[in-house]
C-alpha cells in the first residue's frame, strides 16, 4: 500500500527535478547569448578552453555527490575509456559546429537542429536498436523529412547545420548509453579525455603568442575560463533532474531550450525569417507536437494499475 508519506516523498524528488532540469534548459536556451559573446576568438581555442574549463567543475559536483566508486571503476576499464573517447569526439562535433554556428549568425538553424533531435532520435532507434514505432511517431518522422526537404528545395541545398547537430547528438546519446557509469561521471570522463589535446593545444598557443587567454585582455580571459561554467553547469543540473522525473516530462521540457534559442535568433539577433522558415518550423512543431502525444499515450497504455492492498 502507498503511504502518504511516500507519495508526499515522490512529490517533492518531481519538484526538485524539475527545477533542476527547468534551469539546466533554461541557462541551455540563453547560451547563444555567451556565444555571440565569444564569437571574435578562435573557435578552436574556445572549444578547448570549455573542455579545459569543465574538468574542474565536474570533478567537484562529483566529488561533493559522492559518486567516485564507478569512476575509477571507467578509469581502469579500456572498453569504457574507447567508448567515452568516441562520445568524446561525438559531443566535440556538436559543440564545435554549435560555437561556429552562432558566430555566423545561423542561430535559427540550430533551433531547428535541436527541434529535429528527439525525431533523429527515433529513427536512430528503429533502425540500430529494432524499436517500433508506432503510427503517430511515423507521422510525426514524416512531417520533420518534409520540414527538410521544404528547407532544401528553398536554399537549394541541405540545412547541414541543423542535419549535423541533430545527428551528432542523437549519435551521441545512442553510444553515451554504453558507459555503464552514470551521466554526471560519464561526463567527467570524457571532457578528461578532451583535456589531454585541449591543453596541449592551449600550451602551444601561449607558447607562440597567439593565445587570447595571456596575451589579450582580461575580458577575454574571463570569456574563456566561463566557457566551463556555461557548460558544465547546465549539463549537471540536467543529470541530477532527470534521475528524478519521468521519460515523458523530461521529452516536453527538452523543447525549452529550442524554443528560447529560437526566439532570441529572430527577436534579438534579427536573423532572417522568411515564408519558407516559417512553413518549415510550423511542419517540425506539428511534428513534435504529434510525437510528444505518442509518448503520453503510449505511458497511459504501459500505466500499471494501482495497488490496492
Amino acid at each position: 500500500m502507498v503511504t502518504e508519506t511516500a507519495l508526499l516523498d515522490a512529490d517533492t524528488k518531481a519538484r526538485r527535478g524539475f527545477l533542476l532540469a527547468l534551469g539546466a534548459y533554461f541557462l541551455w536556451g540563453l547560451l547563444p547569448f555567451y556565444m555571440k559573446a565569444v564569437a571574435h576568438l578562435p573557435l578552436a581555442e574556445v572549444i578547448a578552453n570549455r573542455v579545459v574549463w569543465s574538468v574542474p567543475i565536474a570533478a567537484a559536483v562529483l566529488i561533493w555527490a559522492g559518486r567516485t566508486a564507478d569512476f575509477k571503476v571507467a578509469i581502469r576499464t579500456p572498453k569504457s575509456i574507447s567508448m567515452a573517447a568516441l562520445t568524446a569526439v561525438l559531443i566535440s562535433i556538436n559543440w564545435g559546429i554549435y560555437v561556429w554556428a552562432i558566430a555566423v549568425d545561423r542561430t535559427v538553424e540550430t533551433a531547428l537542429g535541436y527541434y529535429i533531435n528527439p525525431l533523429v532520435s527515433v529513427v536512430v532507434g528503429a533502425l540500430l536498436l529494432g524499436e517500433r514505432l508506432d503510427r503517430l511517431q511515423i507521422a510525426a518522422v514524416a512531417l520533420a523529412a518534409i520540414a527538410v526537404a521544404v528547407l532544401t528545395v528553398e536554399a537549394g541545398k541541405l540545412p547541414w547545420v541543423s542535419l549535423a547537430l541533430a545527428f551528432s547528438f542523437a549519435a551521441y546519446g545512442f553510444f553515451r548509453k554504453t558507459l555503464p557509469i552514470g551521466p554526471s561521471q560519464g561526463f567527467l570522463l570524457e571532457v578528461l579525455l578532451l583535456s589531454v589535446p585541449a591543453l596541449c593545444y592551449i600550451a602551444y598557443l601561449i607558447a607562440t603568442g597567439q593565445d587570447h587567454f595571456i596575451s589579450s585582455n582580461a575580458t577575454d580571459t574571463a570569456l574563456l575560463i566561463g566557457c566551463g561554467p556555461v557548460t558544465a553547469v547546465p549539463l549537471l543540473l540536467f543529470a541530477f533532474g532527470a534521475r528524478l522525473l519521468r521519460l515523458s516530462t523530461i521529452g516536453i521540457m527538452q523543447y525549452i531550450a529550442p524554443t528560447m534559442v529560437f526566439l532570441i535568433a529572430v527577436l534579438i539577433f534579427d536573423e532572417p525569417f522568411g515564408t519558407t522558415q516559417a512553413i518549415a518550423f510550423a511542419l517540425i512543431w506539428t511534428a513534435l507536437a504529434i510525437y510528444s502525444w505518442s509518448m503520453f499515450r503510449g505511458r497511459e497504455v504501459r500505466q500499471p494499475a494501482p495497488a490496492t492492498r
